[in-house]
């Protein structure tokens, strides 16, 4: 009975984390993809996407368009680097 018990818990486990899993993935798509757009134009690109990225994820949106807009997303605007200025591009 206990080998029983056992068994379904664990399958119910794997089934939690596949779905944990590919909740994390989708919003991972989601930024990506969004940055991907916001950093079309960017002079450093890598740079961009990165910081856009870990803005995304905390914030979970991004402005439109290449630059500007970031009333769409107040977050996303507030988020400041240690020197005090913008982190989010």
């Amino acid at each position: 009975m206990k080998l029983v018990f056992a068994n379904a818990l664990l399958v119910c486990l794997l089934l939690l984390s596949s779905s944990m899993l590919q909740i994390s993935m989708a919003g991972s798509a989601f930024c990506d993809s969004k940055c991907g757009e916001r950093c079309a134009k960017a002079g450093v690109q890598d740079r961009c996407l990165k910081f856009c990225g870990i803005c995304c994820e905390k914030c979970k949106c991004v402005p439109s368009g290449t630059y500007g807009n970031k009333h769409e997303c107040p977050c996303y605007r507030d988020l400041k680097n240690s020197k005090g200025k913008d982190k989010c591009p």
